[in-house]
């Protein structure tokens, strides 16, 4: 009796040994990841998303010159002989990928610009073009292939940028394929079976444009000027001082002798 009751005392002990072990699973819990890692590779994955996305083989600066010669050396003209550029024509506004964005440009002072989308304010234009790019890409259309830039050598677009290429030794093969360029321009946007007015500014386009497009000097580009509202400055000063000269003279010929006595003289003090 007394064994038994020692077994079974024996036995109840290592069962309540067994109880308040710690159990210990086999099954490792779930790692935890770093939020901070984690937040770094969704960033690092959303920026190269939008890197790619945002990639677009279009200089803005160059396309900005581009319709800057176009708006100043072309278009007066055109408008002057009511002719209607074909939206084929690459030279037309809708052509300029960045037109949207650019009229929504306000330079308010020498030191400040301003975006017409949501009025944010920056010191210089190349901070605006940055905010462009990075805020408002979704307003380009990049669909159609469109882009002024690419016919900046036709064009001559190193003068209005002041760029060093101008300064290089000419490059004959590089002057032939910009005049070939600048011809087929003008074959498309004023072809010769158009009309009076196409074949007269197609005529213009290859004086004003193509001609220069040699290494051997001779024409210059854009020979025959600029808007045309800079060549009726000078006249119109020089129509209005021949009025007053003319004036002058006559007072100065047909004013009665009387008239000069009654005349006070002005005293030498004032």
């Amino acid at each position: 009796m007394g064994r038994s009751a020692s077994r079974l005392s024996l036995l109840l002990s290592l069962w309540v040994c067994l109880q308040l072990r710690p159990i210990t699973s086999s099954i490792s819990p779930p790692r935890r990841t770093d939020p901070g890692i984690q937040e770094s590779k969704n960033l690092r994955n959303i920026n190269q998303d939008q890197d790619s996305a945002h990639e677009v083989h279009c200089s803005r600066e160059r396309s900005r010159a581009a319709w800057q010669i176009i708006d100043e050396y072309l278009m007066p003209y055109v408008e002057k002989e009511h002719y209607k550029i074909s939206s084929s024509c690459r030279l037309h506004r809708e052509n300029d990928l960045y037109k949207d964005q650019e009229e929504h440009k306000i330079h308010v002072d020498i030191n400040e610009w301003s975006c017409g989308y949501c009025k944010k304010t920056f010191y210089a234009e190349k901070y605006l073009d940055k905010h462009f790019d990075n805020r408002h890409y979704n307003l380009l259309n990049v669909s159609q292939n469109k882009c002024l830039a690419d016919i900046c050598g036709a064009l001559h677009c190193d003068l209005v940028m002041d760029s060093k290429l101008q300064k290089n030794k000419c490059n004959p093969a590089a002057a032939a394929k910009n005049r070939h360029l600048c011809e087929s321009l003008a074959d498309s946007c004023f072809p010769v079976s158009g009309g009076p007015s196409a074949s007269r500014l197609h005529e213009f386009f290859l004086r004003q444009f193509c001609d220069a497009h040699t290494c051997t000097g001779g024409q210059k580009p854009f020979s025959r000027g600029r808007k045309e509202a800079d060549q009726y400055i000078l006249p119109l000063y020089f129509h209005i001082d021949s009025n007053v000269a003319a004036t002058f003279l006559l007072l100065c010929i047909f004013v009665p002798k009387g008239i000069e006595k009654r005349c006070p003289k002005s005293s030498p003090n004032l």
